[in-house]
C-alpha cells in the first residue's frame, strides 16, 4: 500500500479550444509518445466533425463524452469463497477517465481510413446516443443493475 498519493498533475488547456478536458482527452489518444500526431489527428477529426454535420465541434465532443460517461460500475470482491461483482458509485475524474478512455478505445476498433475519420464518426455517433462506446456505457450500467442485490456488501 502506498503511503501517500502522488500529487495531481495540472494540465495546460489545448490552444485550439482552450479546454484542459481537450489535453486529457489528446494525452489519453496519443501513442508511442507522439502527442503533435494526437494533437492533429484530434484536430482533423474535429474538422470532419465541422464538415459532417455543420455544428460547433467542442459542443458535439462534449455532448459525446457526456453521452458515453458511466456513473457507477461494478468491482469483483470476494466473500466466504463466493466471488461478487458489487455495484460501485463512480469519483469524477473516474468518470471522466474511463469515458475518454472507451470513446478511444471503440473509435480505434472502428472500421474507416484514418484515426481522424474513425474518431469523427465515434464522436458523431456518440453525441447521437449511439456507438460502441455508448453501448459499453449502458452494458456496465445494466450490470450494476442487476447486481443491486449485493450493493450491502461494499466496504
Amino acid at each position: 500500500m502506498r503511503k501517500h498519493k502522488p500529487k495531481k498533475r495540472i494540465l495546460e488547456p489545448d490552444p485550439r479550444f482552450g479546454d484542459v478536458m481537450v489535453s486529457q482527452f489528446i494525452n489519453n489518444l496519443l501513442w508511442q509518445g507522439k502527442k503533435s500526431t494526437a494533437y492533429s489527428i484530434f484536430y482533423q477529426a474535429m474538422d470532419q466533425i465541422t464538415a459532417k454535420t455543420s455544428e460547433n465541434p467542442h459542443e458535439m465532443w462534449q455532448k459525446a463524452l457526456n453521452n458515453v460517461t458511466p456513473h457507477v460500475e461494478v468491482k469483483p470482491k470476494r466473500i466466504g469463497g463466493a466471488t461478487f461483482q458489487i455495484p460501485m458509485e463512480l469519483r469524477p475524474s473516474r468518470k471522466i477517465s474511463l469515458g475518454i478512455k472507451w470513446l478511444i478505445k471503440y473509435s480505434r476498433l472502428r472500421a474507416g481510413r484514418g484515426m481522424a475519420d474513425k474518431l469523427a464518426n465515434e464522436i458523431i455517433a456518440a453525441a447521437k446516443g449511439e456507438g460502441a462506446a455508448v453501448k459499453k456505457k449502458e452494458d456496465t450500467h445494466k450490470m450494476a443493475e442487476s447486481n443491486r442485490a449485493f450493493a450491502h456488501f461494499k466496504s
